[in-house]
C-alpha cells in the first residue's frame, strides 16, 4: 500500500485569506502550479480553502475586477476536499474521481496543510496504470 505521504508535493506555499488575488497569481506563475492552499495564518496553515487558475479566471478576469484589490477569500473554494497522510493513496484518488477535482490536499489531524496531490502525482508516482486512467477519466467528465 502506498500512502499519500509517499505521493504528495510536501510543504506546499499557501495563502492567507486576506492575500491578494494578484500574490495568488504570482505563485501560481512561479511555481508552476494551477492552485495555491489558503490556511488561516502562516504559523498554524490550517486549511480554510483552496485558489486555483480557474477560480481567478471566472470570479475575477471575466467579471473585470481588479486583481490588486480583489481578496483571495472573495473567490476560493471553502471547505477543499482532503485526505490524511499516512491514508492509502487510492482512497485518496477515489476521493477525487468522485468529487471531480485535479488536485487534493493533504493535512493532519489539527487541518494543518502538509501536502497536495496532484492528477500529474497521480500519473507520474503511482504505479497502477488501469486505476490511474479510471481516476483521471472520472475527473475529465463533464458535469451535469
Amino acid at each position: 500500500m502506498r500512502s499519500c505521504n509517499d505521493v504528495m508535493t510536501p510543504d506546499p506555499t499557501c495563502l492567507a485569506a486576506g492575500d491578494t488575488v494578484t500574490s495568488a497569481a504570482e505563485i501560481m506563475k512561479i511555481e508552476d502550479v494551477g492552485a495555491v492552499p489558503v490556511v488561516d495564518d502562516a504559523s498554524s496553515k490550517r486549511l480554510i480553502g483552496i485558489i486555483t487558475d480557474r477560480d481567478i479566471v471566472v470570479s475575477v478576469v471575466a467579471e473585470r475586477k481588479n486583481p490588486e484589490s480583489v481578496k483571495v477569500d472573495e473567490v476560493m473554494s471553502k471547505n477543499p476536499v482532503t485526505c490524511r497522510a499516512n491514508e492509502d493513496v487510492v482512497s485518496a484518488m477515489d476521493r477525487m474521481a468522485a468529487h471531480q477535482i485535479r488536485r487534493i490536499l493533504v493535512v493532519d489531524e489539527k487541518n494543518k496543510v502538509m501536502g497536495i496531490i496532484s492528477q500529474a502525482d497521480v500519473a507520474t508516482r503511482i504505479d497502477l496504470p488501469e486505476k490511474t486512467a479510471n481516476v483521471l477519466e472520472d475527473i475529465s467528465q463533464p458535469t451535469a
